[in-house]
């Protein structure tokens, strides 16, 4: 098995769980850590009989880990090693490590208050503050307090402070491991491009191609709409250049991640949504185009309906992107605006739970029992005029 630099301080990992309930662990992409902790907890006996449970922010890279590490063992997805996501179950009576989705574990929460078959919950890239993932913590913080003491916890992220997250776990144990990085060149736009973002992507490929690109590209766009229109522009300069467009996001189906993601001698330009920030390494990857934005999920307090947006991404989360270029080799980005722009982003993304709506996660708790949620984030937000005023004001 090939060796990863998290190898160096699962050792650590393992005794760390032994004396203490939670455990907060830093690596870097490329580190190794979503294929490796998992199984060294579950060789390690620290489990006991019970499962392990590995959540995911993206059903993508729940997917990808769990046949991965199945991999890795000589298996396939399905025995010790299997996943869950919506309408696809992938685990078997054998299965000890479950990869699930982030929202998969709330509702098993609702009809398993106390998640009697579960020895250990990994929650893996929290970095990304969604509110499903969020809401697992407190939970499963409350059920180490009271019901399962004996549950343990671990905490992982990219680029997440780790102390904060440490102190709010009675100050668990925090670790870090360096990561497996390769120098990329980052390269931003000397002022801002008007042209339609389509076009920005075909001229950052020509010149990926002038420089002599000899490995795949990874092009990070916001949604699908602005892929499809990438892949048009596209079309003819990649037959020209003998490059393969693929298109990557979480709607199309596992054959079709499974094309984008697969090994090729020919070079691949894969118009992808931010799926590909956290997933397992894409093999071949020499450069990343990164258009900076993402479609992001808010609630409009005025309607009381939840939207969708195109917003700039955080400095972590283009770091993230950036780094897709060197996880196998070195490698450059592209990025498609200025350095002025990069420096006046947030350093994070906001948590879900500052921009949704709380009110599923509350009818949630309450299905779990929890019947006081004052101890947990609040999502009110200042209410319109009273003609406007949605219900969860």
């Amino acid at each position: 098995m090939q060796s990863l630099p998290i190898d160096v301080v699962v050792p650590q990992v393992l005794e760390a769980l032994r004396s203490r309930d939670a455990l907060v662990l830093e690596a870097p992409p490329g580190a190794g850590k979503t294929t490796r902790v998992p199984t060294a907890i579950l060789d390690s006996g620290l489990a006991g009989s019970k499962e392990i449970v590995v959540l995911q922010p993206r059903r993508l890279a729940t997917r990808l880990a769990a046949t991965r590490v199945a991999d890795e063992r000589g298996e396939r997805a399905g025995g010790t090693i299997g996943y869950q996501v919506r309408f696809e179950d992938v685990t078997g009576p054998k299965t000890r490590v479950r990869f699930v989705t982030e929202g998969l574990l709330t509702r098993r929460l609702v009809s398993d208050p106390t998640l009697k078959d579960v020895g250990v919950v990994v929650l893996d890239e929290f970095h990304e503050r969604h509110l499903a993932g969020d809401l697992a913590l407190s939970m499963i913080r409350r059920l180490q307090k009271t019901a399962r003491p004996d549950l343990k916890l671990v905490v992982m992220s990219a680029t997440l402070d780790a102390a904060p997250i440490a102190k709010w776990l009675d100050d668990a144990p925090s670790l870090r491991s360096e990561g497996r990085r390769f120098e990329v060149t980052t390269e931003f736009l000397e002022r801002p491009d008007e042209r339609p973002l389509e076009e920005q992507v075909l001229a950052a490929l020509k010149r990926l191609v002038q420089a002599g690109l000899d490995g795949h590209v990874l092009v990070f766009l916001p949604g699908a709409s602005e892929i499809r229109r990438a892949q048009q522009t596209c079309a003819d300069f990649a037959e020209r250049q003998q490059l393969d467009v693929y298109v990557l996001h979480g709607d199309l189906s596992a054959a079709e991640q499974d094309r984008a993601l697969a090994k090729s001698d020919r070079r691949k330009v894969i118009l992808s949504t931010n799926v590909a920030e956290t997933s397992v390494t894409i093999e071949g990857v020499a450069a990343v185009i990164d258009s900076g934005l993402a479609r992001v999920a808010a609630h409009s307090p005025w309607t009381g309906m939840p939207t969708l947006k195109v917003a700039k991404v955080s400095k972590a989360s283009a770091t993230q992107r950036a780094g897709r270029a060197g996880r196998t080799r070195a490698g450059t980005c592209l990025r498609l605006y200025t350095r002025g722009d990069f420096e006046g982003r947030p350093a994070t993304d906001a948590p879900e739970i500052r921009r949704l709506d709380f009110t599923e996660s509350a009818l949630a708790l309450r299905a779990m029992g929890v019947t006081d949620v004052r101890g947990f984030p609040s999502s009110r937000r200042p209410c319109p005029r009273p003609s406007m005023r949605p219900s969860n004001c």
